[in-house]
């Protein structure tokens, strides 16, 4: 201290300038105070835990009451522990009542084969088979004329074209669009019903017999059938010629190929695949073998794919839907898919 008094002082903080007197003033107050600050707090062993604000409330005689706290708090934020409102409380109890009572009088608890049904005897199933029986009685008649009509004259009957259009839609969503998707636009593997690309035919008759019968389907013996061989498995074929008819495919769509190859591959699809395929490689659909002039393909058309489709021969199988599916229904979907836009 001796040495800060000795200290020399400058120009803005010397008293005895009259310019400086009231910030020397005021500093001097300031610093007695904080001393005086210093000195009256007290030394704690530990920090002060935080304590929760009390809330007053009036009680039910005028008298007011402090909320607690539950004890939860977190960044100062302390929990009080209020009651439920009563209209909550009774509309939580009455909902308790209702779903016991739902319990006791319909079915809820399921057992090993069936549910319990309930003091009023309800079964659900019954209900819904009894709204099934009233719309196929409902729909009787006019199912009955569509199996029995001509397939040609579909078309030209308004009423039935009506029914078959909404009917063969349900049956549509419910069984094809797995495979076909629920706009018909096909996938993969899986041909697309919207384009007047058909393998075995797009008439409403052909498309018929196809819902009938399926494509390949053992269990059918009237079922359309043709199976491409696997000319590289069963060694029809080695690698270099495989190469050479896939290049003569792609260049039969104008796809990039290799000339070269594609004019050695010409003379394999000769021997190989003009049965089926023709000559100029428009398909026949009587075999169900597809076109590969055009720009519709069923697998894909990149270089790989054909030549994992040559090597290994595709089988495709179609289910037959005479035993899954009335003929009116199977007269409804085949109507329904023949009006999407490819039918012939």
């Amino acid at each position: 201290m001796a040495d800060d008094k000795d200290k020399p002082v400058g120009p803005h903080q010397d008293p005895a300038n009259p310019d400086n007197r009231i910030s020397v003033q005021r500093h001097a107050a300031d610093s007695e105070h904080a001393a005086k600050i210093t000195g009256d707090i007290p030394e704690r062993p530990r920090a002060d835990k935080p304590v929760a604000p009390k809330l007053r409330k009036p009680g039910r005689k005028g008298l007011v009451q402090e909320v607690g706290s539950t004890g939860h708090e977190w960044d100062g934020i302390t929990e009080y522990d209020n009651p439920m409102p009563r209209w909550w409380l009774w509309t939580f109890y009455a909902t308790i009542v209702w779903a016991l009572g739902y319990v006791i009088a319909y079915p809820a608890i399921p057992l090993v084969s069936q549910a319990t049904q309930g003091l009023l005897g309800t079964d659900y199933r019954q209900e819904v088979a009894a709204e099934i029986e009233r719309f196929d009685q409902a729909n009787a008649a006019i199912q009955a004329r569509l199996a029995e009509v001509d397939l040609a004259e579909i078309p030209n009957d308004p009423e039935l074209v009506n029914y078959a259009t909404n009917a063969g839609g349900a049956v549509f969503r419910t069984w094809c669009a797995q495979c076909h998707g629920s706009g018909a636009g096909g996938a993969k593997g899986y041909p697309n019903l919207l384009d007047n690309d058909w393998l075995w035919g797009g008439t409403l008759e052909d498309i018929h017999l196809t819902l009938q019968h399926g494509i390949r389907d053992p269990h059918d013996g009237d079922t359309r059938y043709s199976q491409m061989p696997a000319f590289g498995t069963d060694g029809i074929l080695d690698r270099g010629q495989i190469d050479q008819v896939v290049n003569y495919v792609l260049s039969l769509s104008d796809l990039p190929h290799n000339a070269a190859k594609a004019a050695e591959g010409q003379q394999v699809y000769s021997d190989n695949c003009s049965a089926c395929h023709m000559d100029d490689g428009s398909g026949d659909r009587m075999q169900g073998a597809p076109n590969l002039a055009d720009a519709v393909w069923l697998y894909g058309n990149d270089q790989a794919t054909l030549t994992r489709i040559v090597a290994e021969g595709p089988f495709g199988v179609m289910p037959a839907w005479n035993t899954r599916l009335s003929e009116a229904e199977i007269r409804a979907v085949a109507a329904y898919v023949h009006g999407l836009g490819g039918g012939e």
